[in-house]
């Protein structure tokens, strides 16, 4: 997994596999995911980061169990 901010554009972008884009979805106006050509997600694209993530050049890696108290989709 590679994470990248671009603090320039604003831009934070997590790539989770190296396989090559096959569809780009815009999921609402600043979020982007990109599939591979299998439906797997490859890549998230998060723009205006600095406004919708509290610290877009802090990561903390954890592993441990999901936080599952999330709203219903």
């Amino acid at each position: 997994m590679q994470i990248t901010y671009d603090p320039e554009r604003d831009i934070l972008q997590i790539e989770f596999s190296s396989r090559e884009i096959g569809e780009t979805a815009r999921i609402s106006p600043n979020l982007i995911l990109d599939y591979d050509d299998d439906g797997l997600v490859v890549g998230m694209e998060i723009r205006q980061a600095s406004q919708r993530v509290e610290r877009p050049m802090s990561v903390t890696f954890t592993v441990g169990p999901a936080n599952l108290d999330k709203p219903p989709v």
